[in-house]
């Protein structure tokens, strides 16, 4: 049971949005491995909130992020989660330096891991060198709305920009399903998250009437 990070590893990271329904049928369904991470997401945290995380960790004993994207009240926000059961939280890159110091320094303090989402941020690069204290990893992140947008790619070049800088985690999110993780990893991600959605869905991801027994593996043989 891993529920910290490990140095050179990669991590594919697994969203949940929707419903605790679909935690409950799929969750399951996904095997065990410490490079696996399991995501509430934002709208999931919304939609199921505090009770939702608690679900996710009766049912996954390694990693589990809560997609809060903190904007500020870090402490708090931060408490609620771990006491959730969450071992990572995240915060919005769009949220005052400020908070994004004190959200880093209250992770430490409850033992959890910081993740900076950058959605919508131009220069990841520029919102951490403020930064007092760093977070333990930065979320380069196109969003789902963003897909319908022919022209929204994800900004890959981020990722060496920051880590030229920082020793930090680098996750990449945005569209993302099991024959394109790769190419996340060979721009040198180590986290690749993709979304559980609806057959309904306009995005793509993970779809939720997957053989997941079978995907799953085969998306670790690229981890």
């Amino acid at each position: 049971m891993s529920r910290t990070f490990i140095e050179n590893q990669r991590y594919v990271q697994i969203a949940f949005n929707h419903t605790a329904a679909d935690v409950v049928n799929i969750l399951p369904r996904i095997p065990y491995d410490s490079r696996i991470i399991i995501e509430a997401g934002t709208p999931y945290i919304k939609r199921e909130g505090l009770g939702g995380i608690r679900l996710i960790r009766r049912l996954w004993r390694g990693l589990v992020v809560a997609d809060l994207k903190v904007t500020d009240g870090a402490r708090e926000e931060v408490q609620f989660a771990h006491s959730a059961g969450a071992n990572a939280i995240t915060a919005a890159g769009t949220a005052p330096a400020e908070t994004l110091d004190f959200f880093n320094q209250v992770c430490d303090q409850f033992g959890v891991l910081s993740m900076i989402d950058m959605l919508g941020q131009e220069n990841p690069l520029g919102k951490l060198q403020p930064l007092r204290f760093k977070p333990k990893a930065v979320v380069i992140h196109k969003g789902r709305d963003e897909e319908a947008n022919p022209r929204s790619i994800i900004r890959y070049k981020d990722i060496n920009k920051v880590r030229s800088k920082y020793g930090v985690l680098i996750s990449v999110a945005g569209g993302l399903d099991q024959n394109s993780v790769r190419k996340a990893y060979f721009n040198g991600a180590d986290i690749a998250i993709v979304n559980i959605v609806k057959p309904s869905d306009e995005n793509e991801g993970l779809v939720n009437t997957m053989n997941f027994g079978n995907v799953i593996p085969s998306i670790l043989r690229e981890v």
